[in-house]
């Protein structure tokens, strides 16, 4: 089986890291007044974004790890089904970021437009295209 490049290692690291903070965010959702309380102090807007959603934010974030842990498993093992894991998930954080910048008006979000672009651009180049046909990875 051919070897991952650096670049397709880290877009695998980079999904492993937000499935593993996707998880915390559940664990810390699920178990209020924790020793994971103080990770609130990094964005406490997500804390009560989070609580207006009631039960469903912990699924979401669940569905959020198990996500990027499955997108970062196929990264790696250069899956055609992982890169698209990954460029679904990519586009799809895109289009939040845009749209809370639009809705909310929260330009900060708006970091994450040229870096999502710019992942998605690297996912659908020809080079990184090849990498992925020449595999043929299941699941």
């Amino acid at each position: 089986m051919p070897r991952p490049t650096a670049g397709i290692i880290a877009l695998s690291v980079f999904f492993a890291v937000g499935a593993l903070i996707a998880g915390v965010t559940c664990i810390a959702l699920l178990t209020p007044g924790s020793a994971w309380d103080p990770m609130w102090r990094l964005n406490p807007n997500a804390r009560v974004a989070f609580a207006g959603m009631g039960a469903s934010a912990p699924a979401l974030m669940l569905a959020v790890a198990g996500a990027c842990a499955f997108a970062a498993w196929g990264l790696r093992r250069l899956a055609r089904w992982g890169r698209r894991v990954a460029l679904m998930l990519l586009v799809v954080n895109l289009i939040g970021d845009a749209t809370n910048a639009i809705v909310r008006g929260d330009l900060r979000t708006l970091i994450g437009v040229p870096i999502g672009a710019a992942l998605i651009a690297y996912l659908l180049s020809a080079g990184v295209r090849r990498q992925f046909m020449a595999t043929k990875a299941a699941v």
